[in-house]
């Protein structure tokens, strides 16, 4: 079951809330739905990988868990804060590292996503408990035009 808030309006926030699943498209789509479309490629793929987190490491994919996530455009910088019900986790780097920083091992089968968050948005928090992370994407400054000749 998906929860669906109004969509975000001035400095309001929308919310969405859905049971614990990889099934996200539909989510998605909901998330993207006033992104530019020059940016929503590669924004998907990134709120992918942070649902996954989130649902999968998380919530263990227990349906009985939800994700929720807020969102909204404040002063051109697209925000989105995702929670999970888990235990919680402590990332390995904090501040302004490099993303290559959070790659693994090569013989890893996990844990780019990290990175991935890093190289997408502009800016990747998570709290102290490690339940929610705060997700930002700066859109472009449009150039003022001159009136004068």
């Amino acid at each position: 079951m998906i929860t669906i808030s109004l969509r975000p309006v001035g400095r309001y926030w929308g919310t969405i809330s859905f049971a614990s699943t990889l099934y996200l498209c539909p989510i998605l789509d909901l998330l993207l739905t006033d992104i530019p479309a020059k940016l929503q490629s590669e924004l998907r793929l990134g709120l992918q990988e942070a649902l996954v987190n989130a649902a999968k490491h998380g919530n263990n994919l227990d349906p009985g868990k939800l994700v929720v996530v807020r969102f909204s455009l404040i002063d051109n910088q697209y925000w989105w804060i995702i929670s999970d019900q888990g235990s919680g986790f402590t990332p390995s780097l904090e501040g302004d590292s490099d993303p290559d920083d959070y790659l693994p091992p090569d013989e890893a089968e996990s844990g780019r996503g990290m990175s991935l968050l890093h190289q997408i948005f502009d800016q990747v928090k998570w709290n102290r408990k490690g339940t929610e992370l705060t997700l930002c994407k700066q859109l472009e400054s449009r150039r003022l035009l001159s009136l004068r000749r």
